[in-house]
């Protein structure tokens, strides 16, 4: 492909957000609406949220995410696959991949394979941690057949799938006590070697604070692995320029209007109570 071409070329851009956590509070929806503005401003071509939409699975709370994101929404620029958080409560993460594991989607010069890492067992609020199936890494297999070289393209998935830090100390516990509530997808390191040489970006989120890795970084065709973090708690997002099927330099952040404000485990007190008081069929008021 020469420079010529690549001159040629629309310069377009995409944004990487995760884990709005979006749960009803006058704080929860001024830090949405600040990175929607902030993404209005950038005059972003295509975002991206990669699970946990929503803090308890919750309708309401859906729909918020909806009025709020709407600019994006409604004119076809936005992508969203569900977390561990939109699954317990009312579930509403369950079917917005149309019931399926591996989904794509076209947009201009981009080419997204979006993976549910959820389970059934995310119902329960405690059991945080993804899964992926043989089965499903055929699927991604399979869609990555069909990318087209002209596109950038980039698999979506919420769980991390290579070993990061615990951030808290539920993490930590979890981690000592051998539960697999804190750990990387079992076979995200498989799907990592599936994908290399193949696709550009894996976009994820689950972990609240941001990371990033690339493999292979001298190879013809590197393979970038970026952690969005929680982009309502850190008040910022990644945004990648992107032309003719390529990266051009390394993504920027853009801050929102709201400053950064990370949660405390007590965050998650309330929706905790009321999955152990329904267990036992008790209504917390």
């Amino acid at each position: 492909m020469g420079n010529a071409y690549l001159q040629d070329m629309p310069i377009r851009t995409l944004a990487h957000l995760s884990d709005l956590h979006l749960d009803l509070t006058s704080e929860s929806d001024a830090s949405a609406r600040a990175l929607v503005e902030a993404l209005q401003a950038e005059r972003v071509d295509h975002v991206v949220v990669t699970g946990d939409l929503t803090h308890q699975g919750a309708r309401a709370e859906y729909q918020r995410f909806g009025e709020i994101f709407a600019p994006f929404l409604d004119t076809g620029r936005l992508t969203f696959i569900p977390g561990n958080h939109d699954r317990p409560g009312q579930d509403v993460g369950e079917r917005w991949m149309d019931g399926q594991k591996v989904l794509t989607v076209k947009q201009p010069g981009l080419y997204l394979v979006c993976v549910d890492s959820t389970g059934v067992h995310n119902r329960n609020y405690f059991a945080s941690h993804g899964e992926l199936s043989r089965q499903t890494l055929d699927a991604v297999d399979a869609a990555l057949e069909g990318a087209p070289s002209e596109a950038l393209t980039a698999v979506l998935i919420h769980h991390h799938v290579l070993p990061l830090p615990e951030e808290s100390f539920p993490e930590r516990l979890a981690t000592r006590l051998g539960w697999p509530h804190a750990a990387e997808l079992a076979l995200g390191a498989e799907l990592v070697t599936r994908i290399q040489g193949r696709c550009d970006l894996v976009l994820h989120g689950h972990r609240h604070r941001p990371r990033e890795r690339v493999l292979e970084e001298a190879g013809p065709r590197p393979l970038r692995i970026y952690n969005a973090g929680s982009s309502t708690e850190l008040g910022r997002f990644r945004v990648f320029q992107h032309s003719a099927g390529r990266l051009l330099g390394e993504p920027a952040w853009c801050r929102s209007t709201v400053p950064e404000q990370p949660k405390s485990a007590s965050h998650n007190v309330r929706p905790a109570l009321q999955y152990l008081f329904a267990q036992l069929g008790v209504a917390l008021f």
